[in-house]
């Protein structure tokens, strides 16, 4: 079964190369390196020709990250990586369709969103994500990184945000492969634990208590940088929700990266279409929310109280 996985991952690249060469995007798209041990020498004498004529016709491009072959992708040029974490007491107010948001029972704390290399996206389509290549590390990514929607899966939400933004940070050593990607967002998300620094700082979930916006910051820069981003929605009370946070990283995963912001649109933003979120005013307090399981849950939990104000705080 292993080698048979690797001939259709070889097959299916060398088709890219030798039938559709004008997409040059799929020239790194060989995996087979990375899953030894194969074995692929009828294969390699079978196409040789092929893949020479192919190498033949790619001397101009540029260097690949991946896989030592040319290509065109720009995955290596990016600067700066935005980590973002997600606050599901004001996620679901940021969905076009709230009725789309549905909060696990277990998650009571802010959840990864994605990690996401600037000012590009998709540069391997040859590169999927499998359930194997996170099988260890799924219990905790449920945990860290649930799915907060109904209409997709945490596998199909990890999945997404691999072929999307993780396969782009491959070309950084320690990000390379989807099982380094997901272990590096988990020490993120446990090293940036801005849950218990709001909380030290007084900051609580509340459906009446506002907080200054320059307040939140101030409290989350010695750990997130200066650079850090807040995200809000407005809701049907014309109150500022928040529910996101982003810290700019260089490759090396240090804080106070700077990027440009025309890039936020193409980049790495969190590519969802059904979201309405935008920077947080300086000159308008923010609401921090709490996670309401009663109305945004997947299933009735019982015995706990709703929150303070009732429902979804309205």
């Amino acid at each position: 079964m292993f080698t048979l996985t690797c001939h259709f991952h070889f097959f299916f690249c060398v088709f890219k190369y030798v039938v559709k060469l004008p997409q040059l995007q799929f020239s790194g798209c060989s995996t087979v390196t990375l899953m030894a041990p194969c074995s692929l020498l009828p294969l390699l004498l079978t196409l040789s020709t092929a893949l020479q004529l192919h190498d033949l016709s790619t001397d101009h491009q540029d260097w690949d990250y991946k896989h030592g072959r040319r290509s065109q992708s720009p995955s290596c040029k990016w600067k700066c990586m935005q980590f973002t974490l997600q606050w599901p007491g004001g996620f679901c107010q940021s969905l076009y369709n709230e009725s789309l948001c549905q909060i696990p029972p277990n998650i009571n704390t802010w959840t990864i969103h994605g990690l996401w290399p600037q000012r590009v996206q998709r540069c391997c389509e040859c590169w999927p994500l499998f359930l194997y290549d996170v099988q260890e590390l799924e219990a905790e990514l449920s945990e860290r990184w649930p799915s907060l929607v109904k209409f997709k899966s945490s596998f199909q939400f990890w999945k997404d945000e691999w072929e999307k933004h993780g396969a782009c940070a491959a070309c950084v050593e320690e990000l390379k492969g989807p099982r380094k990607y997901f272990q590096i967002c988990l020490k993120l998300r446990q090293h940036f634990d801005i849950h218990r620094l709001l909380d030290d700082a007084g900051i609580t979930p509340s459906c009446q208590r506002p907080y200054e916006v320059d307040e939140v910051h101030r409290v989350l820069t010695p750990l997130l940088g200066r650079k850090h981003e807040l995200e809000c929605v407005t809701d049907q009370q014309d109150r500022q929700v928040w529910f996101q946070v982003k810290t700019s990283l260089f490759p090396n995963l240090t804080i106070d990266c700077v990027h440009h912001r025309d890039a936020d649109a193409m980049a790495a933003g969190s590519g969802r279409s059904y979201s309405r979120g935008h920077a947080c005013p300086t000159d308008v307090p923010l609401y921090y929310l709490p996670i309401d399981h009663h109305h945004w849950g997947a299933e009735p939990v019982p015995d706990r109280p709703p929150p303070l104000g009732g429902g979804a705080c309205t």
